[in-house]
């Protein structure tokens, strides 16, 4: 056990800032990249699976979502950052989930997404809601050779495994007239992650960038953001079986192996089924909707958000896995 913590705090180690409370742009990137790179080692030390050719394609169905639902939080929030005639870029749209329903209030919604099983499912989206104003970019961001601009780039749920950071928020600064928006949670999104690692693989889980790195690397980068906090409701599952079968992807553990015995013990023993849906955790964690001018170094003016319910912050709260 003590050798593995060794091998994590060895692969996370930080560069050392010459100001700790203002690192440069280059010092945030980097520690960026590290803290992404860190996170790749430990996978291919403990994993016992390989991922799919398609790594979204297991999991493309859970993001079929109803364009019209007024429950979401975020999703809220980003329509109220939406103005009429506008186009925006979304960024790693996956299955539609923001993409849909802001294509009900934009002009034109481009959707960049790598993955087949996620462009079905938004194709399907768009059929079955009659939306046509989408138009899909089958790559993965940075684009290679296709340029497109758009008056909002949104990077939703995006950016906490990507190691080149920098270029990747460059090019959408650089795709975007008028605002970047990005969503993250306070913690990168792995439930199962977070609680079973370390009782599973015998070491402790490298803990990926999320909302507060991306807050201190915008600062770094001379933007100031404008930070909003809304609760982001816990995913739950049809099944014990969903729930285990998300819990091996999320751990890289191979079915009927000695680790999956472990971890088939913790998640029973952890999970609650409640109207019958099951769930880790029942406690809503929090997701943050980080807004910023692409282009300006200066400092912005607070203004408020319509419909939005959440204080805009300051500071970066402490992160909170989730």
């Amino acid at each position: 056990m003590a050798d593995a913590a060794g091998r994590v705090a060895a692969d996370a180690a930080l560069p050392v800032a010459a100001d700790a409370l203002r690192p440069s742009a280059a010092e945030a990137h980097a520690a960026w990249g590290v803290r992404v790179q860190a996170d790749g080692k430990q996978v291919e030390r403990v994993r016992e699976s390989a991922d799919p050719a398609d790594f979204y394609a297991p999991v493309a169905d859970r993001f079929r979502l109803d364009p019209h639902r007024t429950d979401d939080p975020t999703l809220e929030v980003l329509r109220s950052l939406a103005r009429p005639g506008e186009t925006w870029l979304d960024i790693g749209s996956g299955g539609g989930r923001f993409a849909l329903p802001l294509a009900l209030l934009a002009r034109e919604v481009i959707c960049v997404e790598p993955s087949p099983a996620m462009i079905g499912v938004l194709e399907e989206g768009m059929r079955d809601h009659g939306i046509a104003n989408i138009r899909i970019v089958p790559e993965r961001w940075p684009l290679s050779e296709v340029n497109v601009a758009a008056d909002v780039a949104l990077l939703a749920h995006i950016g906490y495994d990507i190691a080149q950071i920098g270029p990747f928020l460059d090019a959408a600064e650089a795709a975007a007239r008028r605002r970047c928006v990005a969503v993250m949670g306070e913690g990168a999104m792995t439930t199962v992650a977070t609680l079973f690692w370390e009782p599973v693989h015998g070491e402790p889980r490298v803990a990926l960038p999320a909302l507060p790195e991306l807050v201190t690397l915008l600062l770094a980068r001379g933007r100031l953001p404008e930070i909003l906090l809304v609760d982001r409701t816990p995913p739950t599952f049809a099944s014990m079986t969903e729930l285990l079968a998300m819990a091996r992807r999320q751990l890289w553990v191979r079915t009927g192996s000695k680790k999956d015995a472990r971890l088939t013990e913790l998640v029973e023993a952890h999970a609650e089924e409640r109207d019958g849906q099951w769930a880790l955790e029942w406690a809503p964690t929090r997701i943050g909707i980080v807004s910023w001018e692409p282009h300006s170094t200066g400092r912005a003016a607070p203004r408020a958000w319509p419909g939005a319910t959440a204080t805009t912050l300051s500071r970066p709260s402490l992160p909170v896995l989730g």
